[in-house]
């Protein structure tokens, strides 16, 4: 798979617009993060993408051309709403789906027992699905995604209902599963996640696209002149700055060390604060505090 394209794609359900005119391309080998509110429009979206709906308008490009029925075995898609056949065996519901996506049975299985054994599931091949708890079902349900080997993968919220531990053996899954050059695509709420994980993210919000762009760039792009200065006191009269060039926003203690949070104010560089500081103080930490995808995500839907 070279990219993924998704051009001016609009859909509405009657009276409501689930997407209007988004626009965004994925290049082959990345994670890209899918962020936005509840109802924003990021599950219609990755059904169209997926084909189980059609847009309204607009143009979804795989290789740069048409994405066509053929294409849907190129891609492995895991939907926010989970289902398996209750009353099946574990084995046996993997075995059926994994041959729905065109495997042989003897290679299917044999990767079947492959990934049961990775995840540790492999005592459960001949219980019935009922018997197996929410995140059980799950690992079922994201090895059957991953496992004809498609280019694209599309998770949608992958995390929900996953203990730390099961969420870390999937996040280090996912990043395995890129570095064999896969394209991801998930969407979720998880904010952490998507700081470990993605290289782009793109925000919806309301139907719209409205943020975009690579992770460290956008954090850049939303930073606020906030420093942090560890240092160790010279004496024990308070830290004096200039105010009209810098903002004290907090001090905390721990170690014998204190932790200066500063804004700086008028035109004032991070020269300009040490100089400041190394006349008062030792200089043992100095660090820029970037917002989190979290703090960008709150500001952005809030807006």
């Amino acid at each position: 798979m070279d990219k993924l394209q998704i051009i001016n794609i609009s859909k509405r359900f009657e009276k409501h617009q689930a997407l209007e005119k988004v626009s965004m391309e994925i290049s082959e080998g990345s994670i890209y993060g899918l962020l936005g509110p509840n109802g924003a429009g990021k599950t219609t979206l990755l059904r169209i993408i997926n084909m189980i709906i059609a847009p309204d308008e607009g143009t979804v490009l795989l290789d740069g051309k048409p994405i066509a029925k053929e294409d849907i075995i190129k891609i492995g898609y895991l939907p926010e709403e989970r289902g398996l056949y209750k009353k099946m065996k574990v084995g046996e519901q993997a075995l059926y789906l994994a041959r729905l996506k065109g495997m042989p049975a003897a290679e299917a299985r044999k990767k079947l027992k492959y990934w049961f054994d990775r995840f540790d599931m492999t005592a459960w091949w001949n219980r019935k699905v009922e018997a197996l708890s929410k995140g059980m079902q799950q690992k079922v349900q994201f090895i059957v995604t991953i496992l004809h080997s498609p280019r694209l993968l599309i998770f949608d919220e992958p995390f929900s209902g996953f203990d730390p531990i099961n969420i870390n053996l999937l996040k280090d899954e996912i990043l395995h599963l890129r570095e064999q050059g896969a394209t991801i695509i998930f969407s979720t709420h998880n904010m952490a996640s998507v700081e470990e994980l993605c290289d782009h993210i793109v925000l919806i919000n309301n139907g719209k696209k409205v943020l975009s762009g690579e992770i460290n760039e956008i954090k850049d792009r939303f930073k606020s002149n906030v420093f942090e200065v560890g240092f160790r006191p010279s004496g024990k009269n308070e830290m004096e700055l200039n105010p009209e060039a810098f903002q004290k926003l907090a001090v905390k203690q721990k170690a014998g060390e204190r932790f200066l949070k500063v804004k700086l104010l008028n035109g004032s560089t991070p020269d300009d604060l040490l100089q400041q500081i190394m006349k008062q103080a030792s200089i043992v930490s100095f660090r820029e505090i970037l917002p989190t995808i979290n703090e960008i995500f709150i500001r952005q839907v809030g807006q």
